[in-house]
């Protein structure tokens, strides 16, 4: 059930979420979670300022209430899980815009003043770091 992956900074997909709250595939047949890693991957391909953090699709976050949820996350950093997106370039872009300021910090709480404003009210759940808890 497990695959090991890098442990550098990265952006996990839910590659099986809805495409939207009243949707859960494309006129494709594609599931909202793999419209947003198609995404997530062409917008890091043209961004040479992406590339340092690796996109990762796993099937289910268990955030089924939501759609299009990610876990942007990095060793010994506070990691987040957003959802709700609309998957396309925006969203994309953001959250990896995102992902670099949190790979980039020390702890990974980024500043708000730093937040695509694409991110801003998409953040489901913190998550501390392996034998850490926030204070």
């Amino acid at each position: 059930m497990l695959q090991p992956v890098d442990a550098g900074p990265s952006v996990v997909v839910c590659s099986t979420c809805r495409l939207g709250a009243d949707a859960r595939e494309d006129e494709r047949g594609r599931r909202g979670g793999a419209v947003l890693e198609d995404a997530l991957r062409a917008v890091q391909a043209a961004d040479p300022a992406l590339q340092g953090i690796a996109i990762q699709a796993m099937p289910c976050l268990f955030a089924c209430s939501r759609h299009c949820t990610v876990h942007i996350r990095a060793p010994g950093k506070v990691g987040y899980v957003l959802g709700d997106f609309v998957p396309g370039e925006d969203a994309a872009r953001a959250i990896l815009g995102y992902a670099v300021r949190h790979a980039a910090s020390a702890e990974g709480q980024v500043p708000y003043r730093e937040w695509p404003d694409g991110v801003k009210g998409h953040f489901i759940t913190r998550t501390p770091p392996e034998g850490y808890v926030c204070t």
